[in-house]
């Protein structure tokens, strides 16, 4: 049975596309693409059948991601259900998704899989340039990392 992550952002042509081709990117290189089933979504309905932003698609590309597939939906409190992940990108994602699915210990910042890292949320870069597509796939790449280590420790029996 496939472990499940979910990506939640605002709008989900950013940060969580990002997160998701990343992450994706990230389990075929360990191995474990058909261990994993990622998706994302958003919390508002803004961009739902959407292609990623422009900016997202170009800079995962500059890193050799392709996301330009993915299209906007939004979370359904099903999601809550059925994935074995639910990440935010920050704090106002977090508390949406928090309450959606009852106070579930699955949903969690996705940043604290950073350890490391001093940052807590996944800054929004759309109202910016494409520096900051750049710094959210920095910060989720790092991420990325422990959650594969989590995802081994917690359900794959200590490594695969």
């Amino acid at each position: 049975m496939a472990i499940k992550v979910l990506f939640v952002c605002m709008g989900n042509i950013c940060r969580s596309p990002i997160s998701q081709g990343v992450f994706e990117n990230v389990l075929r290189r360990e191995g474990l693409q058909d261990e994993v089933e990622v998706d994302s979504a958003g919390t508002g309905a803004w961009h739902v059948g959407s292609a990623p932003d422009d900016r997202a698609i170009e800079s995962a590309a500059a890193r050799g991601l392709d996301i330009s597939d993915q299209r906007a939906r939004t979370i359904s409190p099903e999601d809550c259900e059925y994935f074995d992940y639910v990440l935010t990108m920050d704090e106002d994602n977090f508390r949406f998704v928090w309450d959606m699915c009852g106070g579930d210990a699955k949903a969690k910042p996705f940043l604290e899989f950073d350890p490391d890292s001093p940052e807590r949320e996944v800054p929004d870069p759309y109202f910016g340039g494409p520096g900051g597509f750049e710094r959210v796939i920095d910060l989720v790449e790092a991420a990325s990392e422990g959650l594969v280590s989590d995802i081994r420790k917690r359900h794959l029996s200590g490594g695969v």
